[in-house]
């Protein structure tokens, strides 16, 4: 990661917003230049060219690969395979549906260029995205007009520019969420996370969750990102996490409670918390699915794991729930054996999520044009959403509650509560558990 500028995006009400000749124009010479852009990081799909000189509807996906830190390649992958899939079923109300996708590397300058693309492109709207660098990619996309369908839910950012349309409630709503289950339980807790931007943002949310069932605020544990091992970080933590003169319910003793939140690198954070835990064995274990799946708990040991017995939030039902059969179907018809592509994958799901957002705007304009404008027209409008269940009917309005705190973009904060039990992810709590009341009290400074 290069720089931890801590620069604010400038975002332009919708009045303000580019329209009319001018964003024409701007698009017009910028879909000529698609190409040459491509070249430096972005890919498309097959036999699309870019530009909006006919009717397809051109979009962006972007995310990390191929970094030392954290990566989401079945992202861009899985938004190629939809985009066959769609196009194979009749696209988008008739039109044809053309991606391109690019690579951020964890880089404030490429996450840029992705933007810039973007621009160049003519892309109606960037979705089902992941980037650290909101500083450096809203700026671009405010100022054509672009929306911003569905990103991770990374960075504050994503939940207060007037033209990001989160799908779930980021990190803040997992961390809140978890802060809450753990605080009956847990004796101190300590929370290993980047020294990032975006890490920066993580304890206020746990610490939300925690306060909010009467226990003491988290021990913020910071650590590299990109770090090969960490055994320092991991014996810090379970010295800070001791405390045998805690009871949880019931008056019986408690230890602490470790929560690694580092994204791609948690586990190898558990490679050395496993062997640092030997002096430690009553510490337990929680975190938030981003920063673990089921390869990672099949890695750390599966069923003697010191994940085993852990909750983990996550924002959706869990992998194997028939509600995610529609997305099973576009992998196994059209994503042609790419392992890229884990339908268990929260990045994965997320984008498919925000496709399907997508397809719900365009059909709702008819024959109409679709343009970025008529996009965010139509999303800013109150269109009511539904995901098949995988979240809660989405509407995007500036009135909801979590303004209070800075996130009026904020709009689903549902989380699942998941346990790892015999070395599988399993649904802990029937449906979903609403975090908005305890975000409100969040301390985000």
């Amino acid at each position: 990661m290069t720089g931890r500028q801590r620069t604010r995006s400038t975002f332009l009400p919708r009045f303000l917003r580019p329209t009319g000749p001018f964003r024409s124009a701007a698009l017009s010479t910028g879909a000529l230049a698609a190409c040459a852009s491509l070249a430096a990081g972005c890919g498309i799909v097959p036999g699309a060219t870019g530009g909006s000189g006919d009717d397809s509807i051109v979009v962006m996906t972007w995310a990390p690969e191929d970094t030392a830190a954290t990566n989401k390649p079945g992202m861009p992958a899985f938004a190629r395979a939809y985009a066959r899939w769609i196009n194979a079923n009749g696209g988008l109300n008739g039109r044809e549906l053309k991606v391109l996708t690019c690579n951020d590397h964890n880089d404030t300058v490429d996450a840029a260029k992705c933007a810039r693309q973007a621009v160049k492109a003519g892309a109606v709207a960037v979705i089902g995205s992941y980037s650290q660098h909101s500083e450096s990619f809203l700026p671009p996309l405010e100022g054509a007009g672009i929306p911003y369908v569905g990103g991770y839910g990374v960075t504050n950012a994503e939940f207060t520019s007037p033209l990001s349309y989160p799908v779930n409630g980021g990190q803040p709503a997992l961390l809140a969420g978890l802060g809450r289950e753990l605080a009956a339980d847990c004796g101190r807790v300590t929370l290993v996370r980047p020294d990032t931007i975006a890490g920066d943002a993580l304890p206020a949310m746990l610490d939300a969750g925690l306060t909010a069932g009467g226990h003491d605020k988290a021990v913020d544990q910071q650590a590299a990102e990109d770090a090969t091992e960490y055994s320092a970080q991991a014996v810090a933590s379970l010295e800070e996490a001791t405390d045998p003169g805690r009871t949880g319910k019931a008056g019986k003793a408690v230890d602490g409670c470790v929560i690694p939140a580092l994204g791609d690198r948690t586990g190898t954070f558990m490679d050395s918390f496993r062997r640092a835990r030997e002096d430690y064995p009553d510490v337990s274990t929680a975190t938030v699915l981003g920063s673990v799946d089921q390869t990672v708990i099949n890695s750390t040991g599966g069923a003697s794991s010191a994940f085993e017995g852990a909750y983990v939030t996550g924002w959706y039902p869990v992998a194997g729930d028939p509600r995610w059969d529609p997305m099973r179907k576009v992998i196994s018809e059209s994503a042609f054996s790419d392992t890229r592509i884990d339908p268990a994958d929260t990045g994965v799901q997320t984008t498919w999520i925000a496709y399907t957002v997508f397809k719900s705007v365009v059909e709702s304009l008819g024959g109409g044009a679709v343009t970025a404008d008529t996009v965010t027209g139509a999303l800013d409008d109150g269109l009511r959403i539904g995901t098949g269940g995988l979240t809660p009917t989405l509407r995007w309005e500036f009135t909801d509650q979590l303004a209070s705190i800075g996130f009026p973009r904020l709009v689903n904060a549902n989380v699942t509560l998941q346990t790892v039990r015999e070395g599988r992810l399993a649904a802990a709590k029937e449906g979903f558990v609403d975090v908005t009341a305890t975000l409100e009290n969040a301390d985000v400074g």
